[in-house]
């Protein structure tokens, strides 16, 4: 499976979007770390996945990518980006022979020695013929990912599609589920694998429905694009944490001037990278819900604990495992440092007091205010209450993460100590209000 070209067509994208299409083709390749001829072949095979994907969008012709997909993700609710999941890891041969395989089983259980007949008979130009260890791999692939089982029964094995749930659920169970797929897939992490089931379920109904087009009841907004891109990384980490496994890959830090690097096979056009080769067992994964990203929490053996955005991670592969007192020991030491974390900081321990302002509004029906505190901030509790406001106190490691939510809060919060935070606070309200002086 392709995982190399899908790195590079993550970053791709990620970078299309963020730069809104200001970079011309030379700027683009640098930042990639990749050549012009590349970035050409990547453009055309994203182009085509698009118009293979999305074929109900209207394409002009001479029509820019980066401006189709730029007036196509603002214009529609859908995360357009997920694409990219529906063409991942297979080749056009793969995907022309796995259609065949799935076709073939729709009508009756097969072996693998009957598949491989089916694949040899079947004329289709330019296809050449697989052999039975190829069928066997696939099938291997697709009972993987649950779309076909193993019949029980002596051998040759037999092989069926794995869709007993829509065929036992009723119209209106069928729609009931499509809707509680639809809501957790676009309200919970994480979500990719929610909109491809919600995609199939939409299929199975619009072939019963027959046209009737009043299927979704809800409409959601997309906004953190990344996070979908950075979950191809996320259910390997998992699966890496699950079996006490380290795993290796090729980081580019959010500071650095590239954030992808191709893989050289030939020396002779080795080309140097930016990206840092690491090896570390992971241990915990984090989502930031203010800015929509993915943390690797791991050990690494010459730095302890180190940190990881998603986003920088690409040619991700398995290593070895360690043991399970080793693994725990390390999960321990992580706890202890992240005990005081408000998401991923392992700095000194800081005790602050803030005064939340109570709502004043006249025959207010509850304190919004106190509410969303005691919602929000974590292990915190009031030291303090009275009429007007209350005195919230919580430790935390450093003041950085903690600050955004403070500051979100507006008039209503006001930062009593420590010192220096509160300067901190005071001199970024004077740069804010500096925005909105008179011209």
């Amino acid at each position: 499976m392709a995982k190399e070209s899908f790195d590079k067509e993550i970053q791709f994208l990620r970078m299309l979007v963020l730069t809104s299409g200001a970079y011309n083709r030379k700027q683009f390749a640098e930042r990639l770390g990749i050549s012009v001829h590349t970035f050409d072949k990547t453009l055309k095979k994203l182009k085509e996945v698009v118009s293979t994907v999305y074929q109900q969008l209207p394409e002009e012709q001479g029509q820019e990518f980066a401006e189709s997909l730029r007036f196509n993700y603002y214009g529609s609710a859908e995360p357009m980006l997920l694409f990219l999941f529906r063409a991942k890891s297979l080749k056009d041969s793969e995907s022309q022979r796995i259609a065949r395989l799935l076709s073939a089983l729709h009508e009756q259980p097969l072996t693998a020695k009957e598949l491989l007949d089916i694949c040899c008979t079947d004329e289709i130009a330019d296809v050449s013929f697989p052999d039975e260890k190829t069928i066997r791999g696939d099938l291997k692939y697709l009972a993987e990912v649950g779309v076909i089982r193993k019949e029980p029964g002596p051998r040759p094995f037999r092989y069926r599609l794995e869709n007993d749930l829509v065929h036992a659920l009723s119209d209106d169970e069928l729609l009931d589920l499509f809707d509680f797929v639809d809501v957790m897939s676009n309200t919970q992490l994480p979500s990719i694998q929610g909109y491809l089931l919600r995609d199939g379920l939409r299929k199975q109904l619009s072939r019963k429905a027959e046209g009737n087009e009043s299927l979704e009841p809800f409409l959601y907004k997309y906004h953190y694009y990344s996070r979908i891109l950075d979950e191809a990384h996320l259910f390997p980490l998992l699966s890496a944490i699950r079996y006490r496994r380290k795993v290796e890959f090729l980081y580019f830090s959010p500071r650095m001037d590239q954030s992808y690097a191709s893989q050289n096979t030939n020396p002779l056009f080795a080309r140097e990278t930016e990206g840092k080769q690491e090896t570390a067992l992971p241990l915990k994964v984090v989502y930031d819900h203010q800015y929509g990203r993915w943390y690797l929490l791991a050990w690494h053996s010459r730095s302890d604990i180190r940190k990881y955005r998603l986003e920088g991670m690409t040619q991700l592969e398995e290593a070895e495992v360690v043991s399970e007192d080793f693994f725990e020991k390390k999960r321990q030491l992580l706890e202890d440092r992240i005990r005081y974390s408000w998401l991923i900081d392992t700095g000194r321990p800081v005790t602050i007091q803030c005064r939340f302002i109570n709502p004043q509004a006249d025959g207010a029906a509850h304190n919004f205010v106190k509410e969303r505190v005691l919602l929000q901030g974590q292990w915190g509790r009031i030291v303090e209450e009275d009429e007007c406001s209350f005195v919230f106190e919580i430790t935390v490691n450093g003041t950085t993460e903690i600050r955004p939510w403070l500051r979100s809060f507006g008039s209503s919060c006001e930062v009593l100590s420590p010192a220096k935070l509160r300067q901190e606070m005071i001199q970024e309200w004077k740069e804010i209000a500096a925005y909105y002086e008179s011209f």
